[in-house]
């Protein structure tokens, strides 16, 4: 026989979704220096530059 769920308290989904957030605000920080980095060509990164390209062909 089915039986209902219980509902999920409000600090219990406020801490996944904290922890949501922190993961997501981590990776977008991590983002924003590598873009930077290639920007200035300052950072030793995996993408090749277009100089590189074009000394391939």
């Amino acid at each position: 026989m089915a039986v209902p769920k219980k509902k999920t308290s409000k600090a219990k989904r406020d801490k996944r979704r904290a922890t949501w957030r922190a993961k997501a605000a981590v990776q977008a920080k991590k983002a924003i220096s590598r873009a930077k980095s290639i920007l200035t060509e300052r950072g030793n990164f995996v993408f090749p530059t277009r100089q590189d390209n074009d000394e391939e062909e």
